[in-house]
């Protein structure tokens, strides 16, 4: 698992200079195979500078929006696995952690005790829609056998996973980078472009290899958007300020998912979450197997 500002940084020219908060390379440089077009007098001309810039920015951009979609499909695929395997338990501890406090209120008859019981049986009171934020493990009337038999080390069915294979993650890069609509200069493209890309990244948040396929045979069938002439200075520096605002704004998005408690785990193991699950796992069954040893205590 690569974050987003490190694949970036793999993927930015590397004569590239800053302009607006743009990526911009050094002057007279070829970019991308273009070669360089001058004046009649040899003279560089004043657009052909920011022109260059404009198409560096652009593909800056893509290759980070790609790596902060990519980053954001695994978080999220993290999160469900998270809570499909590790929502029962900790549904337990707090059922354990009720019924503790609940035992050692009637044992002491303390007004604290009582009111630290009555908050602990709250926590675990059922709630609307628990099916839905428990994926299925449990109800408003406990958990499901498959629950039941993973905290007791019984086999039980894996959960399900949604994670792209590298086919899939190949198939969106290429994707990404031919019909992404900040390629488009033109506002009808730019649409098709748009309407196509949110069809690319619901089949790749669903890692449907199958329809990535279809996708890229669909593109690779369609009309091909006409080459557009250079732009004057002034709509070149604005361009430049919008990619700039883009960047800014996806950076503050994969911060986010940086920061929040399933990135943050996921930055503990990034290359092997799944061990970091067992190893979670593993911590929380010794907890349930310690509270439920206090409770045999406290009611024998």
């Amino acid at each position: 698992m690569t974050t987003p500002e490190a694949e970036q940084s793999q993927a930015e020219p590397a004569d590239a200079g800053t302009r607006g908060g743009a990526e911009v390379p050094a002057g007279g440089a070829e970019q991308g195979g273009e070669a360089q077009v001058t004046a009649e007098d040899g003279a560089e001309r004043p657009e052909e500078r920011l022109e260059r810039a404009v198409r560096a920015a652009e593909q800056a951009l893509i290759e980070y929006e790609i790596a902060v979609e990519t980053f954001r499909v695994e978080v999220e695929n993290f999160s469900r696995l998270h809570h499909q395997k590790l929502g029962p338990m900790y549904a337990r501890l707090d059922e354990l952690d009720a019924r503790i406090a609940e035992a050692t209120a009637a044992r002491t008859g303390d007004p604290e005790d009582i009111r630290k019981a009555d908050e602990a049986r709250a926590r675990v009171l059922p709630m609307p829609g628990v099916e839905e934020l428990f994926h299925g493990w449990m109800d408003g009337e406990g958990l499901f056998p498959e629950a039941a038999a993973m905290l007791t080390d019984q086999p039980v069915r894996p959960p399900q996973r949604v994670r792209p294979s590298d086919e899939a993650r190949k198939l969106y890069r290429e994707l990404a980078r031919k019909a992404h609509p900040d390629l488009a200069q033109e506002t009808a493209e730019r649409s098709r472009r748009e309407e196509f890309i949110t069809r690319v990244n619901a089949a790749y948040a669903r890692g449907d290899e199958a329809l990535l396929r279809e996708l890229a045979e669909e593109w690779a069938a369609g009309p091909v958007p006409k080459e557009q002439g250079p732009t004057p200075a002034e709509e070149l520096y604005a361009r430049l300020e919008w990619l700039a605002q883009r960047k800014e704004m996806l950076t503050l998005v994969a911060k986010d998912l940086e920061e929040g408690a399933i990135g943050a785990m996921l930055r503990l193991a990034p290359d092997d979450p799944d061990r970091l699950l067992d190893e979670i796992a593993d911590q929380l069954l010794a907890q349930v197997a310690a509270r439920e040893a206090e409770l045999v205590a406290l009611l024998g």
